[in-house]
């Protein structure tokens, strides 16, 4: 599967904050990738050529972002689990234009731009974490200067490409 994600440029305390909270929360995926926005979601191998011709013209000047809330996301019932993500209010809409611009058909559920920080066996759980990031680490600060596009296969996750924004 292919995926194409945007790598934050974050002071050095806020990229720690993020690691270890996606280390202690979400270590199968922490282990795999740091923290990142995701724009392009699991894409068949064939749509690699495709993917790198709409890389090659994409016109977005790097952009500043910044973190200022976190949001719970519930699984389906029967499961109880849920997923934390930290959202940016500013660069929002820079990151939705690079999200349409990649992605020719709308996907199953509306994006909204994220940053994954746990995924917790209950609700509760996620929803104190949620508390205790809002009040020790938020807002981050960071900014957008580039783009990766990576497969994955298993648990390997390789980098095909790295495309630096620009006007």
């Amino acid at each position: 599967m292919l995926f194409v994600v945007a790598w934050p440029v974050l002071s050095e305390a806020d990229d720690t904050a993020l690691r270890r909270l996606r280390a202690r929360y979400h270590p199968g995926e922490a282990d795999l990738i740091g923290p990142h926005f995701t724009l392009v979601f699991g894409a068949p191998p064939e749509s690699e050529a495709a993917l790198r011709r709409s890389l090659d013209q994409l016109r977005q000047r790097p952009f500043w972002f910044m973190l200022d809330r976190v949001v719970r996301f519930d699984r389906n019932p029967p499961s109880r689990a849920a997923y934390l993500y930290g959202v940016p209010g500013d660069g929002a809409a820079e990151l939705t234009a690079l999200y349409d611009a990649l992605n020719s058909q709308p996907g199953n559920e509306p994006f909204e731009p994220h940053v994954t920080l746990g995924l917790f066996e209950r609700a509760a759980e996620a929803e104190q974490l949620a508390r205790l990031v809002e009040r020790q680490h938020l807002p981050m600060h960071g900014r957008v200067e580039e783009l990766g596009l990576l497969r994955r296969d298993g648990d390997r996750l390789e980098t095909l490409a790295t495309i630096r924004l620009r006007a």
